[in-house]
């Protein structure tokens, strides 16, 4: 998960058409691929679906998807710019979001909510 932040928000994506749980809010997300690092992982998703290019920052959190299959690894990353340009079969929207507007979206995963209610407001900007 790629928690990319600018100005006390965080960019929220709606899941695209092609994805598992399309029309879903959440961060920008994949999988790491074989021989892949965590941050290289976080690099690569951000370029593939949104057309930005992040420096990852930190590791902050990690928990087990709500059905215990996948671990989810959520880093913080940089932007070196914010001109998005989304991959429409995996991103449908994205938004610049505060923690209060993020949890006031539907449908979310329980997880980003809690990441959003009690892992966010932890972090320094």
């Amino acid at each position: 998960m790629a928690v990319i932040r600018r100005e006390g928000r965080v960019l929220a994506i709606r899941r695209g058409p092609e994805v598992r749980y399309a029309g879903f809010w959440s961060l920008p997300s994949g999988r790491i691929e074989p021989g892949e690092s965590q941050p290289q992982a976080v690099v690569r998703e951000a370029a593939e679906e949104l057309g930005l290019s992040v420096t990852p920052l930190a590791k902050v959190w990690e928990c087990l998807t709500d059905d215990g299959e996948y671990a989810l690894h959520w880093w913080t990353a940089g932007a070196h710019d914010f001109e998005l340009a989304l991959d429409a079969g995996e991103v449908s929207e994205a938004r610049w979001v505060t923690a209060s507007e993020y949890l006031a979206l539907e449908p979310t995963f329980a997880l980003d909510r809690e990441f959003f209610a009690r892992v966010l407001p932890t972090l320094a900007d």
